[in-house]
């Protein structure tokens, strides 16, 4: 039995030996060398644009509201009608004001006729006062009747004049050209001063509201100064991600930053003749840009992302190294790279997934001939 102890001990010994051996040698081979292609860095110059999410606003809108009170007795138009300035749109009953308005005008014409009667004594105490024949304490008290008789005429008159616009009032009439809403009364509702009535507004043209950061404050005022309503330096997206086929152009930046978000509001104004925009609704604003001709600019496949900081594998000889970059706009499949690298440097452009900092790499079909000596 020790015998059998013994040898089967020195059998788990070889082993182990053997077992580490086989390890050391696989931890000494170097990995082979990763499939890749690679080129070149170059400069250009490309266009592409900047999203900005939108409003769409009428650039004129108005609330209807009363300015009596009443129950409305007629509506005329259709809920979404094209109307115009000055058009009838609301009548509100106006029995109870024209009665008002009959007796301002009786109490106008007994404030005359009293002041008829006052400026006759008036005169004849002032005649008979010439020949000693009156006391001056009457012509004065005649005279005072004259004055709050004139008064009483004007004081009747304006509240005739108060009435009138009043019995004016329950007709209501359009104050622009523009589209109507769905009216929010119906004939027989009771309304008051600064009930909603409807609301109108203008729909060609029609503007996009978009915020931008204050540091862009120049350049939009640049555009400002250069609008044009026939380029294509401002577009729009519909929400059903379709794009507008007409384009915009910049109509003012608002009159002060927002303390809270550090971003001002430009208008963008833009041609609305088959309604397809309408107001309320969001939108995306595409702002053309064109980069200087010294750009650089990689397929986007070329990066990779680490824990939110950007990435691509430089070339130095047959080792991939990573480099750091800072990423600008993407354009259809490629990206901007605003810091990190520089034309003539060589970047792997495929087979970037499988690499490492550092990893060991043989071009496949790369698409040019010339090595790296950086």
């Amino acid at each position: 039995m020790k015998t059998l102890l013994r040898i089967f001990l020195f059998f788990i010994l070889i082993t182990a030996l053997s077992c580490g051996k086989k390890d050391n040698s696989q931890q000494q081979a170097a990995p082979p060398a990763v499939n890749v292609n690679i080129d070149t860095v170059k400069e250009g110059s490309t266009v592409y644009y900047d999203n900005y999410p939108a409003t769409i606003t009428a650039l004129v809108q108005v609330d209807i509201k009363p300015q009596v009170s009443g129950n409305i007795t007629g509506v005329f138009f259709k809920d979404g009608d094209h109307v115009r300035k000055g058009e009838k749109l609301y009548s509100i009953d106006a029995q109870q004001y024209a009665g008002t308005y009959d007796q301002a005008i009786a109490n106008v014409d007994v404030s005359k006729a009293n002041l008829v009667k006052a400026q006759k004594n008036a005169d004849r105490y002032v005649e008979l006062q010439k020949n000693d024949a009156i006391a001056s304490q009457t012509v004065d008290n005649a005279l005072a009747d004259l004055d709050a008789a004139k008064m009483q005429v004007a004081a009747a008159q304006a509240n005739v004049q108060a009435v009138q616009t009043n019995l004016k009032y329950t007709t209501i009439y359009s104050p622009i050209d523009g589209t109507i809403g769905i009216s929010q009364v119906k004939v027989g509702t009771s309304v008051y001063p600064q009930t909603l009535l409807n609301t109108v507004s203008t729909d060609d043209p029609i503007a996009a509201d978009i915020a931008i950061d204050q540091t862009l404050i120049p350049k939009f005022t640049n555009l400002l100064k250069s609008a044009s309503k026939t380029d294509s330096t401002f577009t729009v997206t519909l929400p059903d991600g379709s794009i507008y086929p007409y384009p915009g152009y910049i109509s003012f930046l608002d009159r002060a930053v927002d303390a809270t978000t550090g971003t001002i509001r430009a208008r963008i104004i833009f041609p609305n003749a088959e309604k397809m925009l309408k107001v309320g609704a969001t939108a995306n604003v595409q702002v053309e840009n064109k980069s200087s001709p010294n750009t650089i600019i990689i397929p986007y496949k070329c990066v990779a992302e680490q824990l939110g900081e950007y990435f691509v594998y430089q070339v130095h000889d047959t080792i991939a190294l990573q480099k750091k970059v800072v990423l600008g706009n993407k354009i259809n499949g490629m990206v901007i790279v605003q810091n990190g690298l520089q034309a003539g440097d060589i970047i792997v452009t495929d087979g970037v997934q499988k690499l490492r900092d550092s990893s060991v790499i043989h071009t496949v079909s790369p698409k040019m001939q010339q090595s790296s000596g950086k």
